[in-house]
């Protein structure tokens, strides 16, 4: 397994900042949700006019695109075209930066469609999707996330859709902190089409600057209490060999740790735990 950051951690570092500090840290890879104000990197100059000196630049840092975090919802006919426009513009950049992963959301309106309906409309899109030039190169991942959370509710996008170009995202603090379930029950229901992870720690304490609305923080992996190094064997165990991605909420909630600090608080847990 490998080890890459997530540019939502690291929200003041420009492309000369990632490859100077991704490399120092010894990050293999650099995970991209938006770089300075821009979420969607595919508008920015550096993932356009300037992509091939981009691409130059993290070569030679030794870092390279794990994936790209995009804002795609599948299961929300509301903004299936702003989805689709999102993609066509995410496959070149993806392709030119070596980028296999394609992070998508689920969202969608539960009061408006029962969850099974959610997950036809989620499918329709993604047919729509793989049918762009180049997308069946790239690997999409359904991200355990917003009204996805739960192992068997995932399961009704993922049955919907075989197509190996699509799979799951186990955001490993999600399923645990918010859905309420084991590794064991998520990786019983996902595991076998995990193609990418996401890493954060938290603990649940008394009042912070930090503390989010349901009471529980952010802290350095291994310092809080999810279980991460358990899903991670997990993972293991089952022939995963994909990244580990840190995702330092830092942009999201600016009271927490510097990435100066937390990055390399993730290497350390990171180095420790593939040495167990």
């Amino acid at each position: 397994m490998q080890p890459s950051f997530m540019t939502l951690g690291c929200p003041a570092w420009d492309i000369d900042a990632i490859c100077r500090n991704g490399h120092a840290m010894g990050f293999a890879g650099v995970d991209f949700r938006g770089l300075g104000e821009q979420l969607d990197i595919t508008v920015l100059p550096a993932f356009t006019t300037h992509l091939d000196a981009t691409r130059r630049q993290l070569g030679d840092a030794g870092l390279a695109v794990s994936g790209i975090s995009t804002s795609i919802q599948v299961c929300d006919r509301n903004v299936r075209a702003k989805s689709l426009e999102e993609a066509k513009r995410t496959i070149p950049v993806a392709l030119a930066l070596g980028a296999r992963q394609v992070r998508v959301f689920g969202g969608g309106n539960l009061e408006a469609n029962p969850r099974p309906d959610l997950a036809d409309i989620g499918a329709a899109c993604m047919a729509e999707i793989l049918s762009l030039e180049g997308a069946n190169r790239l690997h999409w991942l359904f991200e355990t996330h917003d009204l996805w959370i739960r192992g068997a509710d995932c399961r009704l996008l993922l049955d919907r859709i075989p197509n190996p170009a699509f799979g799951a995202l186990w955001d490993m603090g999600h399923t645990y902190r918010v859905g309420g379930e084991t590794p064991e029950e998520s990786y019983a229901a996902i595991g076998s089409r995990v193609g990418y992870t996401h890493v954060k720690d938290a603990v649940l304490d008394g009042p912070h600057p930090s503390t989010m609305k349901d009471g529980w923080r952010y802290v350095a992996p291994g310092e809080g209490a999810l279980p991460l190094a358990h899903s991670v064997h997990l993972l293991r165990q089952g022939g995963y060999d994909g990244w580990l991605v840190f995702e330092h909420e830092k942009r999201w909630i600016p009271a927490l740790p510097e990435p100066e600090d937390m990055f390399p608080a993730f290497m350390r847990w990171y180095r420790k735990l593939m040495a167990g």
